[in-house]
């Protein structure tokens, strides 16, 4: 199928929407302190993450729109495991705070930069951040339920590494794109 012929109600897409659609119940649970609810609804949401992409490759429904709404689901997510863990796990919280505000600074920067340059929320999905996104399930975990931080900071290190090739990225192309390998795939636009 044509990528222009897809429509929002794809798998996929209707898997990145299920993952929009649980974030107030992440927020929500997070301010009332309901733990089994936030760690369910969030293993939910992760998986609906590993899902979409792996489905829309596998089911040849790879979109523009689906990458978009895909980058859209992360950054809320991810913004509502910080929440969770300063509602939630505030000790936890504010002995990771300085690795948690690298990972906004360096969340924000790519994102910013292709905003400037393109006017557009950058959705390139490289193999770094396929692999940090699937380590930050356990990592979060294993920090929340046993106190386990190496690892947590770990995978936070990569998301920095994984920022700093977007931002390469970006500076690379002359025009958006969207699920770009990593910067070692690009090749000379004309």
């Amino acid at each position: 199928m044509k990528t222009s012929e897809l429509s929002i109600y794809s798998i996929p897409n209707l898997l990145s929407l299920l993952r929009l659609t649980l974030v107030p119940m992440l927020i929500v649970s997070a301010y009332m302190g309901c733990v089994t609810t936030f760690l369910v609804v969030l293993a939910i949401s992760l998986l609906s993450d590993v899902l979409d992409g792996y489905l829309a490759r596998k089911l040849n429904q790879v979109s523009e729109l689906g990458a978009k709404l895909d980058s859209w689901g992360d950054m809320l997510t991810y913004g509502s495991m910080i929440l969770g863990l300063y509602w939630i796990w505030p000790d936890v919280f504010f002995e990771q705070a300085a690795y948690l505000l690298a990972t906004m600074i360096f969340f924000i920067a790519p994102v910013a930069l292709a905003l400037s340059k393109f006017g557009e929320y950058p959705s390139y999905h490289t193999w770094g951040a396929k692999v940090a996104a699937v380590l930050m399930a356990p990592a979060y975990y294993m920090l929340v339920l046993w106190g386990a931080d190496q690892f947590f900071r770990g995978v936070i290190l990569l998301h920095v590494l994984v920022a700093c090739e977007e931002i390469v990225i970006t500076l690379l192309l002359s025009r958006p794109r969207s699920n770009v390998r990593s910067v070692f795939s690009l090749r000379p636009e004309r």
